[in-house]
């Protein structure tokens, strides 16, 4: 998932807005939260469309649920196995569902102007057997931040570029006092993004140029026993084991002042602004001896239609709206995330806001990053096993190599069964 913040783990439900009386379709769409507090919660966002769509459609009501990203997944999918799937989920994966022959395809619903919109990297992204199912929503790349008076304070006078200078650089932050010289955060919440940009950082990622998956590759075991030894191992990481670390907290400990570094996406511009932290970004540092990443990462999420409660005509309606380039913008610039059509995309490019312009070295990166596998029907399942099982491969008692071919095997059976399936 992409920026999610959200502290909240709440659940915010915006229905009777817009035009009272009765209504003829109810659309219910469940929506993760980006949020990172009450006053910029996703209701806000959603709240705000919802009632200027439903003044233009009297006979439409659109009822949206909010859960945070820790528990959106996993509503949605207690929802479709209790034969109560909403009308629209606006989650991290699609494949499963479309698989299943619960979605409509994105063809189905959209307009042609709005569908040529997005960017092929991304509309191939939404792609189950050659079919587009999952709509992007949101996106994101990644970088590394740091702290600029951290990093004054213990001598440092260069951010990293490899990651030799990286574990050099954190262990001076940690004789200076810093809390977190480098925070990884492989809990929970978004263990299989931070995991994926070092794998990729490493040279290798979680499948090679075929799709196959890959994730016990001998690169991708260096890398997680390099994070061990060179880091976890040396105390770099902080108090906090990285298992049991969100990146939600490791975002908020670095607008507090107490990370040194941290990998991230552009959300954490606008939190480390309110607090007045002083920061540089710069390219993920790559494993000793490359000057550069192998590949930035892109995460994008998905709007997913589902086909249970019918109402096509409606729904498509509702997400040209959504998709306009107007709401793109306005959602793109609230919670600061990359717009997921060319025409918002070009519209952020042109701009001169200062808020356009701190996003652009992101949006420059999207085209040529590497997104997860969303598209293989497994994914789903493989990144709830990263989530829980990869922050164990770093610990003092942990094995990479275990780990890493423990997830290698179910990901291979998850595909064997979809093949044989």
């Amino acid at each position: 998932m992409i920026a999610v913040v959200s502290t909240l783990g709440m659940t915010v439900v915006l229905g009777g807005c817009g035009a009272t009386g009765s209504s003829d379709v109810t659309l219910r769409l469940v929506a993760a939260d980006y949020g990172d507090s009450a006053a910029n919660s996703s209701q806000k966002y959603w709240d705000k469309l919802a009632r200027a769509y439903e003044a233009q459609h009297s006979g439409v009501k659109i009822d949206v649920t909010v859960y945070s990203w820790n528990d959106v997944d996993r509503k949605v999918k207690d929802m479709v196995a209790a034969g109560k799937a909403p009308d629209l989920a606006q989650i991290g994966s699609y494949a499963d569902y479309a698989a299943a022959g619960k979605l409509y395809e994105a063809g189905d619903l959209l307009s042609i102007p709005v569908q040529a919109d997005f960017p092929s990297q991304l509309a191939e992204a939404g792609q189950w057997n050659h079919a587009q199912y999952g709509i992007p929503f949101a996106a994101s790349t990644r970088v590394l931040f740091y702290n600029k008076t951290l990093f004054s304070e213990a001598g440092i006078t260069t951010p990293p570029t490899t990651w030799t200078e990286l574990a050099a650089d954190a262990k001076a932050l940690k004789a200076n006092g810093v809390k977190y010289p480098y925070a990884l955060p492989l809990g929970p919440e978004e263990a299989q993004a931070e995991t994926m940009q070092w794998l990729l950082s490493g040279g290798s990622g979680y499948t090679d140029d075929t799709g196959t998956y890959t994730i016990n590759s001998s690169q991708n075991v260096d890398t997680l026993t390099w994070l061990k030894d060179e880091l976890v191992g040396k105390g770099l990481t902080g108090p906090t084991a990285p298992g049991r670390l969100n990146r939600a907290t490791a975002f908020a400990a670095f607008a507090d002042g107490q990370v040194g570094m941290v990998n991230g996406h552009p959300t954490l511009i606008q939190q480390a602004e309110k607090k007045g932290v002083k920061f540089g970004t710069v390219a993920m540092p790559a494993r000793a001896g490359q000057s550069t990443s192998t590949a930035s990462m892109g995460v994008a999420d998905w709007m997913a239609a589902f086909k249970q409660n019918g109402h096509a005509d409606q729904v498509g309606d509702f997400l040209d709206y959504v998709y306009s380039e107007k709401n793109v913008l306005s959602f793109s610039r609230e919670y600061g995330l990359l717009p997921v059509t060319t025409s918002a995309s070009q519209a952020m490019t042109d701009s001169t806001q200062p808020q356009d312009k701190q996003l652009r070295p992101f949006l420059e990166q999207l085209p040529t990053s590497e997104l997860y596998p969303a598209g293989k029907t497994s994914w789903a399942a493989i990144s709830a096993d990263i989530k829980k099982q990869i922050g164990t491969a770093v610990t003092s008692t942990g094995n990479p190599t275990t780990v890493l071919t423990r997830l290698q095997a179910e990901a291979a059976l998850a595909d064997s069964r979809t093949r044989t399936g």
